[in-house]
């Protein structure tokens, strides 16, 4: 977890390729089909997809406690850049931080999506159906490029294979245990936080609270919850300057690990004028308040999906959510490449890439390459 943390550049469509690679192919963890299914459970909750699917992965191998394990080596390393980089800005707001030596990880990270969609879709669409919904999945999701278009698209893709398969019923289902204890803390949190931030105004509660709440309503990962952040801490409590959310953003694009760590950042620029100690409980109530909804929603929901797949309404919906998450990840790397500089060299690096990755040359090794052709051009 710790490798595929430092290598994680890209965001989350990018960290699938990467965990495609690591966990399915060489460590075989689980099999591409159970990847793909979990990824795509995650897709339809609120909160960073990424992040989810490997708190799923750790929760299938092991339990609760190893997911927690799992989600913690996940965000650490990204959590503690983020806070070190709020430091750095508090003590000094007139340093401009330059991150030109980067520019090639895009590229890159476009070529590690492509090379993911190749092999998602290769390994789990089996019908002409399927790619007919995923190439839906792709035209639709380029096309809309709203946040509801990703569970739309996966509910869309169940529905249509569970009424063109003829996989017949299976009424030998146990009924799970479900933990209901942990949906009930999710909601009860959520609004104990909103009572607490409005009768006490405290500044760390009201923090808590935003961040909390987006993590449990946004859908489609980091990239969505950027605009709602910057409106909401820089134009309407001023909690941070716009070239500090812009800086911030900036570098944690460059960073290794989930997005959502950019939270840390903000939590502890939010406090930062309040003294060392309020820094660092800034950056504790980022990390813990955006990461902590969606973790709650996975101990919950991955045992009901467990249960809800051995049905067979679930079973014969599942090639089409499988077809259509691989459109997903089709669309994002046409998104994602038209959003870069079209030159050649861009361009031969996102295949260059694809062809690497398609001879297992390690994703690490890559970002190095792409690191060194940063700083020497």
């Amino acid at each position: 977890m710790l490798t595929l943390t430092f290598s994680a550049f890209g965001g989350p469509q990018a960290h699938v390729a990467l965990m495609l690679k690591m966990l399915v192919e060489d460590r075989r963890y689980l099999s591409a089909e159970e990847f793909i299914e979990l990824n795509a459970l995650c897709q339809m909750l609120p909160g960073p997809t990424s992040t989810q699917t490997i708190t799923a992965i750790g929760f299938k191998r092991g339990g609760a406690l190893l997911a927690l394990i799992t989600l913690f080596t996940w965000i650490l390393p990204a959590a503690l850049i983020m806070t070190i980089l709020a430091f750095a800005f508090s003590f000094f707001k007139t340093q401009a931080i330059s991150t030109d030596f980067l520019k090639y990880i895009q590229p890159m990270a476009v070529g590690f999506i492509a090379y993911a969609g190749y092999r998602i879709s290769s390994t789990v669409i089996k019908s002409k159906i399927g790619w007919g919904l995923l190439i839906f999945s792709t035209v639709i999701t380029y096309l809309v490029q709203k946040p509801f278009i990703f569970p739309a698209v996966l509910i869309f893709g169940g529905i249509v294979t569970n009424f063109t398969s003829k996989e017949k019923a299976n009424f030998r289902v146990t009924r799970p245990q479900f933990k209901w204890f942990t949906l009930i803390l999710f909601f009860g949190i959520l609004f104990i936080a909103a009572a607490l931030g409005g009768a006490t105004h405290l500044k760390p509660v009201i923090l808590f609270e935003n961040f909390y709440r987006f993590g449990s309503l946004v859908f489609g990962g980091g990239q969505v919850l950027i605009p709602m952040m910057y409106e909401q801490f820089v134009n309407h409590k001023e909690f941070l300057t716009s070239e500090e959310f812009l800086s911030g953003y900036g570098i944690v694009q460059a960073l290794p690990g989930p997005v959502f760590s950019f939270a840390t950042f903000m939590g502890g620029l939010a406090l930062a004028d309040q003294g060392t100690g309020q820094l660092i409980l800034g950056c504790l109530i980022g990390t813990i308040g955006i990461f902590l909804p969606g973790t709650l929603l996975i101990f919950f929901v991955y045992p009901f999906w467990e249960y809800l797949k051995k049905y067979v309404v679930f079973k014969r919906s599942l090639e089409g959510i499988n077809a259509a998450a691989s459109g997903l990840v089709v669309a994002a790397a046409i998104i994602l490449f038209l959003a870069i500089e079209p030159t050649k060299f861009n361009i031969a690096i996102i295949l260059f890439t694809g062809i690497l990755n398609f001879y297992k040359i390690p994703a690490p090794l890559l970002v190095i390459m792409a690191l060194f052709l940063g700083i020497m051009f």
